[in-house]
Parts: structure tokens; sequence; C-alpha cells
């Protein structure tokens, strides 16, 4: 079991906005769930872990050893797909992931020809390996992401919001690529999507203005709101009046019609139902601060 501890970490920019503030999560191997709004302070704190910036103050340790005082040696088992990921427009496939190899210090042409194929296979794009990656498609270009990621067989492997933009086709297959991934690696799952981390994760933590709001399982987030999470079909005049007299933890249209979820300890009147909470409204009474 590998263990990524993360502790006290912070960093405030130049412009004054503190992208990370006292951060301590211990990560174990396996699929951990990064889940947070737009703005939250995730991208900050999956390049602060992979060294590609300083941190203000904090300490990150793997397996026992200061990352932050041994950026080299992690970097060599780290894997990482940036939200991001720039490819060279002109060259195919196999070219792009050939140079990657050589960078990562595989000098062998026999050894990154075949660790090549192997990936290629891997994230099924095989018979796509002569065609130049500029013609890929948004699902295309994540899995070869991946590939590249993979290369040097890392012990941590961080994926930055690797599902925006990819129709559902694309994210399940992505997320069966992620899922084969071997079971003593740390994957750190950076997203906004919920399905993502629901799908995939059997730890998570949620994010928000830089802070850790939750860290536990996905099943913990839940249990913690089991029967006090109440529905309601409403109309749109009434929402406001709604936030200003309930706790809500979400609203949605159906059928252009709202539907809200309220969190309540008992039922608020017999014209709510409750339900079974979801991992979403987890997500949303944590970065709310609703309690």
């Amino acid at each position: 079991m590998r263990n990524l501890v993360i502790d006290n970490l912070s960093k405030t920019y130049p412009n004054n906005v503190k992208a990370l503030d006292k951060i301590s999560i211990k990560i174990s191997s396996g699929m951990f769930g990064l889940l947070g709004p737009n703005g939250a302070g995730k991208s900050s704190l999956m390049r602060t872990i992979a060294t590609l910036q300083e941190a203000d103050s904090g300490t990150i340790f793997f397996d026992g050893w200061n990352v932050l005082e041994n950026s080299k040696k992690f970097r060599q088992q780290l894997g990482y797909l940036p939200q991001e990921f720039g490819v060279y427009p002109r060259i195919t496939a196999e070219q792009l992931l050939d140079h990657i190899a050589t960078l990562k210090g595989i000098s062998s042409k026999k050894e990154r020809k075949g660790l090549v194929d192997f990936l290629l296979q891997k994230v099924n794009l095989f018979d796509k390996k002569n065609k130049n990656v500029k013609a890929f498609s948004g699902g295309m270009k994540q899995r070869i992401g991946i590939a590249q990621s993979l290369i040097g067989d890392p012990k941590v492997l961080i994926v930055d919001e690797p599902t925006a933009g990819l129709d559902p086709g694309e994210r399940n297959r992505f997320y069966d690529l992620l899922s084969d991934v071997g079971e003593d690696v740390i994957v750190i799952l950076s997203t906004h999507i919920v399905d993502d981390v629901r799908e995939l994760c059997t730890q998570m933590a949620i994010m928000n203005n830089g802070e850790i709001v939750f860290n536990g399982s996905p099943d913990d987030g839940i249990n913690s709101l089991r029967g006090k999470v109440f529905q309601k079909h409403i109309s749109k005049s009434e929402l406001e009046n709604y936030k200003q007299n309930y706790q809500v933890i979400s609203n949605k249209l159906i059928a252009g019609k709202p539907i809200i979820h309220v969190l309540n300890s008992t039922i608020p009147d017999k014209s709510f139902k409750k339900i079974e909470p979801t991992l979403e409204d987890v997500f949303f009474t944590r970065i709310k601060n609703i309690e």
C-alpha cells in the first residue's frame, strides 16, 4: 500500500489569490477523487503535487520521503495528464509516444517500440498510430494523454479534469481505461463532474475556495445525509421564496419545472418527499456549507 501524505499545504499567487489554504489529506493506493467547482484550487493542488510549482508552506511525503525536497526522484515515479494536454499536431500518435518515452529516459529503440505498441493497444488507438494527432477527436487526444502518462510505470498518476468536453461514450471508455491501472498505483482524479467520482473512486475529497471541505469515501458522505434530504416539485415563481425559507441544496429543471432538494432534520411538510441522498447532494451541501 502506497501513501501520499499532504500536510498543511498553502499557496498564494502574486495577485493575492489564495489557491491552497492549509490543505491536509492522505491518499492511498487506488482511485482518489478530488471534486470541486471550477476555481476551487484543484489544478493548483495537482500542479503542486506534481512539483510544477512551489508551495508557500507545508509538506508532501510519498512513501515516507519528502516530495518537495526530492522533486526529480518523484517525477520519475509520476504520470501526469494536465487539464490542457498539449500535443505536437504534425506528428503521429506513434511518434509522439516515442518522443515522450525518449524524454523519460528509455534509450533503447526496441524497448520504446514495444512500449509504444503496448500503450496504443491499451488505449485502443493502435490502428490510428500513423495518424496525425491534430486529426484526433477530444476523446482520442485524452486517450493519448493517458498513454503518455503511463510511460515509465508510474506509482502516482494525476489526471486533471480528464472528461471535460467528452461525449458519454468517450467518457465511459475513459472510465474503463482508468479502472485498468494497477492496484498498487495512486490515481488522483481531479474533476468538477460528480459522475466521474461516483463511477470510479472509493476515496474522495471535496475542495472549495482552496480548502478541503470533505474527506472520506463517497458512502461516508451519502450516509451523513441519509434521512435529511427532501424533494419537491415547485413552480419557477416559488423558487426564491423556498431559497429564503429552506436550506435548498440544489434545484434543477425537469420538463421545464424546478425540482428542489432541501436539507432538513425532519420532513418540512407533507408536500415534500423524503429521498435517498446522492453524491451530488453531498457535493452541493459541502460547497454551500449547509449543515
